[in-house]
């Protein structure tokens, strides 16, 4: 069992790591060979119980992701991408990385397909986003309302969808698609992703640190902790695609909550001094992107299917507490 993680340098990538080195398994069949990819070099993961390979590259540059596909995993995770804010700012370098390089990592699968006459046909877990809905919503988004994106992020993982869904359907690959909700509370230093202030408000203070809140706190938003996240992968990389349908990009679960009610939350867990930390200080560039954003989805399909999330944003920040804070608040 051979697993290819593309992005595992990134926070979700080194918690998958972590979670796949401490299970040692994955759909039932133990592993026995990991190949971790990014831009640069990820760090392989403490005592794990199989062989670890770590590799740095551009993938979306021409024959990298041939490189990547080589040694033909059975299950890979495409995790790799340019978060929004950067996005939008950088045109060019998101097309390249979240269009370009999912295309050729698509493309270098289906010629091993093809090479090998069908047998060929990994599983292909492709992490998208919410971002791929647009504003006007309904209250909210259910299953079937349209992609119509509102950032060249979404644009460039809507196309990624489309994708994903045409190479499954032709037989090159299962592919599942997952809509990440907004990951909350990220742990580390903040990144460009334009939702970042959602964990900055939170990880910020719980640290002892003040943190800037650049919206209003009437901004309403869908999240889910990193452990979420990871559960989200697993479980895409285990169901049974048949369940799945031709239809192969769902809306993960999630809470829908005003930034007023993770302040809130944040005062009910932590207490008032550690609430006192955040500094509102609006940004019109960020108030302009986050208007366009999905504030509530109905993900009946998901849940259908077992994919499972938190329910309070309490426990959101439980979470966080408990896997990076060692359940200690400064």
């Amino acid at each position: 069992m051979h697993i290819l993680i593309i992005g595992a340098a990134g926070m979700v990538g080194r918690k998958l790591t972590e979670r796949l080195a401490k299970d040692g398994a994955l759909a039932g069949k133990k592993i026995t060979k990991a190949t971790l990819h990014d831009v640069i070099e990820p760090t392989a993961p403490a005592g794990a119980p199989f062989a670890v390979t770590t590799l740095a590259s551009d993938f979306s540059a021409p024959g990298e992701a041939e490189k990547l596909v080589a040694g033909k995993p059975d299950f890979i995770f495409h995790l790799a991408a340019i978060v929004s804010g950067e996005a939008e700012q950088d045109f060019d370098k998101g097309y390249r990385i979240n269009l370009t390089g999912s295309w050729n990592l698509f493309e270098a699968i289906r010629q091993l397909n093809m090479q090998s006459g069908g047998a060929y046909k990994p599983r292909v877990v492709f992490t998208s986003s919410i971002a791929v809905f647009g504003a006007p919503f309904p209250d909210k988004i259910y299953d079937e309302f349209a992609t119509t994106p509102l950032t060249s992020y979404g644009t460039q993982k809507a196309v990624g969808e489309l994708l994903l869904a045409d190479y499954t359907r032709k037989g090159f690959f299962d592919g599942v698609g997952i809509r990440l909700p907004t990951i909350c509370v990220r742990p580390g230093k903040p990144n460009k992703a334009a939702s970042g202030f959602f964990s900055n408000i939170i990880r910020e203070p719980l640290a002892g640190q003040e943190a800037v809140l650049p919206v209003s706190e009437d901004v309403r938003h869908w999240h889910a902790s990193p452990r979420s996240a990871v559960g989200f992968l697993i479980h895409a990389a285990e169901i049974d695609g048949d369940k799945v349908g031709p239809r192969r990009n769902l809306s993960m679960p999630g809470l829908s909550c005003t930034v007023g009610e993770q302040i809130e939350a944040l005062r009910r867990v932590a207490g008032d001094a550690v609430v006192a930390r955040i500094k509102r200080e609006p940004d019109p560039a960020i108030i302009k992107i986050v208007s366009g954003w999905a504030r509530d989805l109905d993900p009946s399909r998901a849940l259908a299917l077992g994919f499972k999330a938190e329910t309070s944003f309490d426990e959101i920040i439980r979470v966080h507490i408990e896997d990076e804070l060692g359940g200690k608040i400064a």
